[in-house]
């Protein structure tokens, strides 16, 4: 089964810049079925995207934009997004006279990521996405050549977040999982859906990062009344005893007081707060490949009766 990556990812290498250099290699390219990347400088009045390729002008018609469901014709705003953005295509055919014009389709491209890769994904595959936008209950991903999976937002981490850019950054290469797939019906394919969280490791292994005694950087969370819920990692968070001068989204430097893993709980001391950029921190990934269908964030539950902790999940 072969991999295809989130759109961007070929425009850089070494093989794609050889394969638009020149009409020969454009002519291999078409030969061989080479998904190719390239960015358009224009949208012409028919919504085609057009590209130079030194000096070889290349057509992506506006039909051959997108794969769409149950055919129906591409949206003007998915031409017109994809100006000066890296796109993903194969060589269609290549127009001899009066000079070379090479023909070009995305669409092409995108079936054959949807036959050859996406259909055979399994609940819990581990796969490369890139954020490519944001709604109040999600980002949106792509999944591989422009095809786009949404991620929701109560799939994102463990310690909750009031937006998905509280996580990410537009543009953000992340790693995902199937999550599950929606049933097919009425000649469409069913639409994947994603997980994050799973990835990001579980209690244990996100507290095993820290040690009592230290004092490290964190999030504010959630600030309820009997203390501050603190985000160390996507998937673990510490109380603090409650103030009245943090905010949610703030930035804060913890003590970490006690760490006690028989009931998945960290008691912090709130030190001092300051202003962090949404989106800001790297994610560090436990799990980067194969498949976490049996993933279990907790093995160890809290006993009943103990606080309500927004990591538990």
């Amino acid at each position: 089964m072969k991999t295809f990556f989130p759109e961007g990812a070929l425009f850089l290498t070494e093989e794609n810049r050889k394969a638009l250099s020149s009409l020969s290699g454009l002519e291999k390219a078409m030969e061989e079925g080479m998904v190719l990347e390239a960015k358009s400088y224009l949208c012409d009045r028919n919504f085609s995207l057009i590209f130079d390729f030194g000096g070889i002008k290349g057509v992506l018609p506006k039909e051959e934009v997108a794969v769409t469901e149950t055919g129906e014709s591409v949206r003007d705003i998915a031409v017109i997004t994809r100006v000066g953005k890296p796109t993903a295509f194969v060589v269609d055919r290549i127009a001899e006279t009066p000079t070379p014009t090479v023909y070009l389709s995305r669409k092409k491209a995108q079936e054959r990521c949807l036959r050859d890769y996406l259909d055979h994904l399994e609940e819990g595959d581990v796969l490369e996405a890139r954020v490519t936008h944001f709604e109040p209950f999600g980002a949106f991903c792509d999944i591989g050549l422009g095809i786009v999976s949404l991620l929701s937002i109560d799939c994102i981490s463990v310690s909750r977040i009031s937006h998905p850019s509280d996580r990410f950054r537009l543009g953000q290469k992340i790693l995902c999982a199937v999550k599950g797939r929606d049933e097919v019906r009425l000649g469409k394919r069913g639409r994947i859906s994603l997980t994050h969280k799973e990835l990001l490791g579980t209690w244990m292994e996100n507290a095993a990062e820290f040690e009592v005694g230290q004092t490290v950087v964190g999030i504010v969370r959630s600030i309820e009344s009997y203390g501050i819920f603190i985000e160390l990692t996507p998937n673990l968070a510490g109380l603090a005893e409650w103030r009245w001068d943090v905010k949610v989204g703030d930035g804060c430097s913890v003590y970490i007081k006690n760490i006690i893993p028989s009931k998945m709980k960290i008691k912090l001391v709130l030190i001092d707060t300051f202003p962090i950029a949404s989106g800001e921190r790297e994610l560090h990934y436990f799990i980067r490949e194969g498949n976490v269908k049996n993933f279990s964030f907790a093995p160890l539950l809290p006993p009943e009766g103990g606080e309500k902790s927004p990591t538990a999940g």
